[in-house]
């Protein structure tokens, strides 16, 4: 079963270090199962507070998703997406 992270970004803090980020998180999907599904396009708030942005990653299954997520490649990445903006990322199994 598909499972999805989904990464919202609610504040940007520094675009230089998101930046960074970006350049560190996609190469960590080298040797993982995940395929970017939407990546930063339009968006349109239809309810609750406004994104800034999103990013949806389709992974075969939610242990997929989880060991790219835990993987030392991410963290370190990760590391820059907290010092660069707020994000909410929800992890969804699929149908």
């Amino acid at each position: 079963m598909p499972a999805y992270l989904v990464f919202i970004k609610e504040l940007e803090h520094d675009a230089a270090t998101m930046a960074d980020y970006s350049a560190k998180a996609g190469p960590s999907l080298a040797g993982h199962a995940g395929t970017p599904l939407a990546y930063y396009g339009a968006i349109e708030t239809l309810e609750g507070p406004e994104a800034k942005g999103a990013v949806v990653v389709q992974f075969p299954t939610m242990d997929e998703a989880r060991a790219w997520y835990q993987s030392d490649a991410y963290q370190d990445a990760r590391k820059l997406r907290f010092a660069g903006a707020d994000y909410r990322v929800l992890l969804i199994d699929g149908l």
